[in-house]
């Protein structure tokens, strides 16, 4: 038994909360960006490969209060090192700290690699270390002078699939994508639509969650190259996912852009992702969209904003959307947007706002619900 860390971005902790207790997890600790608990070595594939909407997941080896060097160092040496590395382990230390007496990251890093050096140096009887093997990153945090070190089980972030070859501009984070889907109303039996589609990962998220296609099924992770970690835990967490996919659904998704490119990328990411056949793809002009005011449908868009767009055609775009979507009182709305000003310039009242993070940037979710479907 150890701690699991699971760090979310800001906003997303009651989703991914859902996301754990859904997986059949107890006994969870929240705080702001992070959920924790006691599990063991093949939660860790399961909770890499499963969760949708998570930044990383943590092992935390150890936990000690440092309101000076000597005990940072002091206890990070007294970690049997050569458990969690190899002789050549590329290991590297990152730290972060909050109200803490030890406040240099960089010291907090220099210090901390000579301790674990010194561990290593007893057992493997070297003073040099090459670095040349498996990736390990450790990360030292430090909240309130409480110390925790803690290993890296996911390598690149969740948010990398694995199946986007390309972006446009001011791409969409995948796990946030997939947070904007479970945040709306949709479900597989309505219709779904992005308007401003780009690649298409809101769709692509969708598809894949409609389908229960796990979100890491085409990635990599570096606990899988852990000296620690028994190989068959991926194993079983890799075909237990597979064996959940639905391939029997049939879903009704469209998603257009004004961009060739962007809708050629979209196709591109849609079939790396398993999903080419469920989401159509057109190139066209919001205003020539071809969506029925009968339905009861979802959009969930990110329009262009700032840097992308000239004030002019700022005012043109949003002067489309209202023509479009202001009157669809069947349609539940989603846009997600840096524009902080995009409740005063659509034209339909709103719901709910919600923050989010687009990486480090702020946007926020503008929802704007329609009536229910009568057979709901």
């Amino acid at each position: 038994m150890g701690k699991i860390i699971i760090t979310t971005s800001f906003g997303l902790e009651a989703l991914v909360k859902r996301q754990v207790q859904d997986m059949g997890y107890d006994k969870l600790d929240v705080s702001d960006g992070m959920i924790s608990f006691s599990g063991n070595l093949p939660d860790i594939a399961k909770l890499n490969i499963n969760l949708r909407c998570a930044d990383r997941i943590y092992l935390r080896i150890k936990e000690f209060k440092a309101t000076d060097f000597d005990s940072l160092f002091e206890n990070i040496k007294a970690i049997s090192w050569p458990d969690f590395l190899s002789e050549d382990s590329n290991f590297t230390v990152n730290a972060r700290t909050y109200k803490s007496k030890l406040f240099s990251l960089r010291s907090i890093q220099a210090i901390s690699e000579k301790a674990i050096i010194d561990s290593m140096k007893k057992t493997y009887r070297r003073n040099i270390f090459k670095k040349s093997g498996e990736r390990v990153n450790i990360e030292i945090m430090l909240d309130r002078d409480i110390a925790s070190v803690n290993i890296d089980t996911s390598g690149d972030g969740l948010h990398k699939r694995g199946y986007r070859e390309d972006s446009v501009k001011a791409p969409l984070r995948e796990n946030l994508a997939a947070a904007l889907v479970d945040l709306s109303f949709y479900k597989p039996d309505r219709f779904l639509v992005d308007a401003f589609c780009g690649s298409g990962t809101i769709l692509i998220e969708a598809a894949r969650k409609a389908r229960n296609i796990a979100p890491g099924l085409d990635r990599d992770f570096d606990f899988k190259n852990f000296i620690f970690m028994d190989k068959s835990h991926y194993k079983l967490a890799k075909k237990e996912a597979l064996e959940k996919i639905d391939y029997e659904k049939k879903l009704h998704i469209l998603g257009s852009d004004i961009s060739g490119r962007a809708i050629s990328l979209a196709k591109t990411n849609a079939i790396n992702a398993g999903v080419g056949e469920d989401i159509a793809f057109v190139k066209r002009d919001v205003a020539s969209l071809s969506v029925s005011a009968s339905d009861y449908g979802i959009l969930i868009s990110n329009p262009p904003y700032g840097l992308r767009l000239s004030a002019t055609n700022m005012d043109e775009l949003y002067k489309k959307i209202n023509d479009k979507f202001m009157k669809m009182n069947t349609w539940s709305l989603y846009f997600v947007t840096a524009d902080d000003k995009f409740d005063r310039r659509f034209r339909r009242r709103l719901s709910k706002k919600r923050k989010l993070y687009n990486g480090g940037e702020k946007v926020d979710y503008y929802q704007y619900f329609g009536e229910r479907p009568k057979k709901d």
